[in-house]
């Protein structure tokens, strides 16, 4: 398990085309790929299991915790990425709620993320 961050102080400010932005870059994928929205409630729980490929987990709101192998949780918050390689287990829970955004592909570039 590795976390990184995407949150607006790691990205870069883009003003081409009279824009004024900033994009935190997250991955590059060529290979098909599902990306879903999980919305957990309070005391949501996504259980303990094995990821059948690598898995991108970004936190877009809301604040849990997260785990691998081991029975120690790392807290992750709005603005982290948490990213499993595929056989890992692993498991996200909440206690006030959250909401993520999941790519799940054979192949995830995690090179441009920033490790937290």
């Amino acid at each position: 398990m590795k976390i990184y961050q995407f949150k607006k102080e790691v990205g870069k400010k883009i003003i081409k085309f009279d824009s004024n932005f900033v994009m935190s870059h997250i991955t590059q994928i060529e290979k098909a790929a599902h990306i879903g929205c999980m919305h957990l409630d309070a005391n949501g729980l996504i259980g303990y299991h094995q990821a059948d490929v690598p898995q991108l987990l970004l936190i877009v709101n809301g604040e849990g915790w997260v785990r691998c192998e081991t029975d120690e949780y790392i807290k992750v918050h709005s603005g982290e990425a948490v990213f499993w390689d595929k056989d890992e287990w692993h498991e996200t829970k909440t206690d006030t709620g959250l909401t993520a955004i999941v790519i799940e592909s054979e192949e995830i570039i995690t090179s441009s993320l920033i490790p937290l």
